[in-house]
């Protein structure tokens, strides 16, 4: 059982580390997107966000794209990235371990866990099917993942020219190709409520309002993992293996109890022959079972010291002696 619940920690922090890492206290997608996969079926625009902003339980409202994408290296390497596009002055900026902080259109911020994989400081890497070049300036603290994908922060402008099919090959984008794009959408927002606040305590009610004046829908932090590809289908089944194991090990355990009452079957009989309440049997036992020993304990019925190879037989001759 320690080990199945280090397994399941291990694959939800490699599913949504990039997500629980975000001082993020609900999300909110377009008004009837499904909640599996929400990142990648949502798109919200500028008018919703306005519209959370205004709530007033949200200190602060950001768009925020996701999309997962195939990349190459300089250096060859083929690796996937869940490119998180967000604008780099908002409070969804990652904490680095390394580098600086996003602001070129060309600049993206990388999971710590692909360092010294081919990608360093400066490394380019090149978008499979778009082209677009994007040199990493930095490198996350600590894992940061999103559907078993390493995640790639880069400025929001840059993930709509990608999203809208604009973006640059060969090159990186630039901060003119940017102010041209007319494409002001983003998968969801990110929602910061005030301390205290019922929406920073998830109130039901609070994140009705919200939706209603917004047209989304919106979800906890927690909530939105199950967004992430394949994170309910991994915890379901998880969850089944550790009923399955306390049911398979209630069984063991039964099992065991049975095998040493038959065991002992003639051991207790002798007991209650010398006159040992139905009682006292199971008392002067119980210890022994929370043992999990076979040697008897050391008090039987009226005082008298028993031992595992303890038959009627020599009983009958104890009792014999003791009437001479």
């Amino acid at each position: 059982m320690v080990l199945l619940s280090g397994l399941s920690t291990g694959l939800v922090s490699g599913g949504v580390s990039g997500l629980k890492s975000m001082p993020v206290s609900s999300f909110a997608f377009d008004e009837g997107t499904k909640a599996d996969n929400a990142f990648s079926r949502s798109i919200v625009d500028d008018e919703q966000i306005a519209a959370w902003e205004k709530h007033p339980d949200v200190a602060t409202a950001s768009p925020m794209g996701a999309s997962i994408m195939n990349a190459e290296t300089d250096q060859g390497l083929q690796i996937d990235l869940s490119l998180f596009g967000i604008e780099p002055d908002s409070f969804l900026a990652p904490e680095l371990s390394a580098g600086s902080a996003l602001g070129a259109p060309g600049g993206i911020i990388i999971s710590e866990t692909l360092r010294g994989e081919s990608l360093e400081l400066g490394s380019v890497i090149t978008l499979d099917q778009v082209g677009t070049e994007l040199e990493v300036i930095g490198f996350t603290d600590g894992q940061a993942t999103f559907g078993h994908v390493d995640v790639a922060y880069l400025p929001l402008g840059t993930w709509q020219l990608i999203a809208a099919g604009e973006a640059p090959a060969g090159s990186a984008p630039t901060a003119e190709q940017l102010a041209a794009l007319d494409f002001e959408y983003a998968s969801g927002v990110a929602i910061e409520a005030v301390d205290g606040s019922p929406l920073a305590k998830a109130d039901a009610d609070a994140l009705a309002a919200g939706d209603s004046a917004a047209g989304t829908t919106s979800v906890t932090l927690e909530q939105s993992f199950n967004a992430s590809p394949g994170y309910q289908a991994e915890t379901l089944t998880l969850s089944m293996i550790q009923w399955f194991l306390y049911a398979i090990g209630a069984l063991v355990v039964g099992a065991f109890f049975t095998v040493w009452t038959i065991q002992r079957g003639h051991e207790l009989a002798v007991l209650r022959a010398m006159g040992a309440s139905e009682s006292l049997v199971p008392r002067s036992t119980r210890p022994e079972s929370f043992s999990w020993t076979s040697q008897p304990p050391p008090w039987t019925a009226r005082g008298v010291r028993t031992s595992s190879n303890c038959s009627p037989s020599s009983a009958t001759r104890s009792r014999s002696r003791a009437s001479w």
